[in-house]
């Protein structure tokens, strides 16, 4: 891990919106401004929240937005068999077990630090009689995780009590986001991980995800993510509006803005040429706000 290496990793549930610009400007910048590459990873293992062309609409903005990415992206759909495979070494080490509980059956259990529900341990000793297996879980063993965030700061997250035993192959046959982007970040030699906030308490799962299967942990960066007036996460739930890179520059300037960069107000007026050569040379991560959200312009 001496080269770095950041990633974006769009989910193609639509348009790509202000908050998505976000995580990919300064993802972007943190690599290129270290002199590292950028990749690309499309996140479409849910294929049923997946859009059709929505992939293909996300790679076309960010090019209208003069991103640039470095090989070939990477398809979390074509990956089945590389999740198998790191369950698998989970299996064989006694590391997880066959889940029978439906979402109503723990509906009652406290919500952790993300709003999903902390598992009580239900299966964990065995299927109860007349249950069949729907999901398969990780076990978790007093694990506390803590690690120093970029700009967040220190995070510490005991498992255990906030998260319990987590999902990572789901009822409906689907590999869960966890597992996926802990492999997939192994395979891709990603160094630093630049994202929103949002997933900023998913983070203590992957770290230890990571250590199970004797994999890296990069270093994490979350930025604030873009809410709506409501205080929503910007997303297609949200109803957030696509980005209009006809005219990138203004956006571009926002983006800049919301992530703490001071742009001069001519640099609205700049090409797009232009606007990168400023970004480039006057990205400073310090500057970023150290917030879990702000709202979007």
């Amino acid at each position: 891990m001496t080269q770095y290496r950041g990633r974006f990793a769009p989910s193609p549930t639509g348009p790509l919106h202000f908050g998505s610009l976000v995580a990919a400007v300064g993802s972007y910048l943190e690599a290129k401004t270290r002199g590292g590459e950028w990749l690309l990873r499309m996140e479409d293992l849910d294929a049923p929240r997946a859009q059709p062309g929505a992939a293909e609409a996300i790679l076309r903005t960010l090019q209208a937005c003069g991103l640039r990415w470095d090989g070939e992206p990477m398809y979390q759909s074509r990956r089945s068999a590389a999740y198998r495979t790191a369950l698998a070494r989970l299996e064989a080490q006694g590391l997880i077990y066959a889940c029978g509980c439906s979402r109503r059956e723990i509906a009652d259990s406290g919500l952790g630090p993300d709003g999903a529900l902390i598992y009580p341990g239900t299966c964990r000793n065995g299927l109860a009689p007349g249950k069949k297996a729907r999901a398969t879980r990780v076990r978790i063993d007093n694990a506390v995780i803590e690690f120093e965030d970029a700009v967040q700061g220190t995070i510490r997250q005991d498992l255990a009590a906030e998260v319990g035993d987590f999902v990572l192959l789901r009822a409906d046959g689907l590999y869960a986001y966890q597992l996926a982007v802990v492999v997939d970040d192994a395979q891709q030699g990603i160094t630093d991980v630049v994202r929103g906030a949002d997933l900023l308490d998913s983070t203590p799962r992957q770290i230890y995800l990571q250590r199970l299967l004797g994999l890296p942990t990069p270093r994490y960066l979350h930025l604030p993510a873009a809410v709506n007036a409501a205080g929503e996460k910007l997303s297609k739930q949200t109803l957030a509006p696509p980005v209009d890179a006809r005219d990138a520059v203004p956006v571009l300037v926002q983006v800049m803005e919301f992530l703490g960069q001071a742009p001069p107000a001519q640099l609205r007026r700049a090409t797009l040429d232009e606007f990168w050569a400023w970004a480039l040379a006057h990205w400073d991560a310090r500057h970023i706000p150290r917030r879990r959200s702000l709202p979007a312009p």
